[in-house]
């Protein structure tokens, strides 16, 4: 019986737990505090709900145990600091929560232009004063709802050093004073790429994990696609955001077709389009069209939208418009240049021009040193090669490669393709 409970609570609290801690933090000012007195209320459910039952509404009475506690806190804390002074009137306002939603109405009529609690912890756990390692890690415990020992599983990286991460990181933005808040105007625009950045680095660990023995992590796919579907509800007047929205959508949609049946990696060219999702892409191509409705000029996420688009919109891997999407890539490299961008364009040009045209544009790509450490950089240089029957200079392209990939699926596929042992 116990068990059953403590499964249930386990699942609201993934659910909620996001909001909770955004609703608590509005009061209490301070994102270490709000998630501490956010567990106080888990532990309060673990505590009541084996005896009493589950709640008739079970986030609810989540959300209200954690709103006492921060008034609680509130309550306690020195009101001296001028810091607090618009805690302290919120305090006298609100008295012993006579008008129990009166916060709410009150944090309402002052809130800004977006204003919503979620959003502002996405803001505030994606603040550019924390690095980029501490940010993943803040987003995936707060608003994807993961445990420390999960996020360490899907990073690979020791519990110890996740816990670390985000310790710091609360610690950062409390010593900062990062305000909780959804920033305005310009700096809305500049803060709304570190969000989206963070997202998609989560999404495309997920999507070709760059280490470990599994090719995909299906479930990082799945929480950044969550987050950014609650990005594009929350900041839907963005283009960038339906547009990263998109891009995940229609990428997520060949997850059953990536692998086969041992988990091996299946490129796309040579993928089952049959078991491609459907569903997501539609969702897709809707999200791809509210961006481009939103604006003539496209960002980096929507330009890579549209080429995810050009591949699900053909019904055979021949079929897909190759000119289109080394345009696209061309566009992109003028958006947001890297030499990954360009590779990825000589990919299209060798499909569109043929392989001389895109081995061109890789032998340029090898003068790059930090890229020479990049796997497929190596890989698509066997490709082409192999294309040009020179078949000993391909194998022994797809050999650098499988030698530098840490993945073992990747690394297995390369040295097939080199021709060598797998085992």
């Amino acid at each position: 019986m116990h068990s059953a409970v403590h499964q249930t609570i386990a699942a609201v609290w993934r659910i909620e737990s996001a909001r909770i801690v955004a609703a608590v933090a509005r009061r209490v000012r301070d994102l270490g505090v709000a998630e501490e007195l956010a567990q106080d209320a888990l532990v309060a459910a673990l505590e009541h709900w084996p005896k009493d039952g589950v709640p008739h509404n079970p986030g609810a009475w989540l959300m209200t145990t954690a709103k006492n506690r921060a008034l609680d806190h509130l309550r306690h804390r020195q009101m001296a600091d001028a810091r607090h002074e618009d805690i302290a009137r919120d305090l006298e306002a609100l008295g012993a929560l006579t008008v129990p939603d009166f916060v709410d109405a009150l944090d309402a009529a002052r809130q800004d232009h977006i204003g919503d609690d979620l959003l502002r912890l996405i803001f505030t756990a994606c603040h550019p004063v924390l690095s980029t390692d501490a940010r993943v890690a803040l987003t995936l415990k707060l608003l994807g709802g993961l445990t420390t020992h999960e996020i360490s599983r899907a990073f690979l990286v020791p519990e110890a050093t996740i816990a670390q991460r985000i310790v710091r990181a609360k610690r950062t933005l409390a010593d900062a004073q990062v305000p909780f808040e959804v920033p305005r105007g310009e700096q809305l625009n500049e803060r709304l790429g570190s969000v989206l950045e963070v997202v998609y680095l989560v999404f495309n660990e997920g999507y070709t994990a760059t280490s470990g023995g599994d090719w995909m992590r299906p479930e990082l796919c799945n929480e950044a696609l969550r987050l950014g579907r609650m990005l594009a509800e929350l900041a839907s007047e963005q283009a960038e955001v339906h547009g990263l929205v998109a891009l995940m959508e229609i990428q997520v949609s060949r997850t059953a077709a990536r692998t086969d049946a041992q988990g091996n990696p299946v490129l796309l060219n040579q993928q089952n389009r049959a078991r491609w999702d459907h569903l997501l892409i539609r969702r897709g191509l809707a999200a791809l069209e509210r961006a481009e409705a939103l604006g003539p000029s496209a960002g980096s996420y929507r330009l890579q939208a549209e080429i995810a688009a050009c591949h699900a919109r053909a019904s055979t891997a021949w079929a897909t418009d190759w000119p289109r999407i080394a345009a696209l890539y061309a566009q992109l490299m003028r958006v947001a240049p890297s030499p990954v961008v360009e590779l990825n364009r000589a990919v299209a040009i060798s499909m569109s021009e043929g392989p001389a045209a895109g081995l061109t544009i890789v032998g340029t790509l090898m003068q790059d040193k930090a890229l020479l450490r990049y796997p497929w950089l190596h890989a698509v240089r066997g490709d082409l090669l192999e294309k040009l029957d020179r078949i000993e200079d391909a194998r022994a392209a797809f050999q650098q490669a499988a030698a530098l990939s840490e993945n073992q699926r990747e690394k297995k596929l390369l040295t097939q393709r080199a021709g060598g042992p797998t085992a």
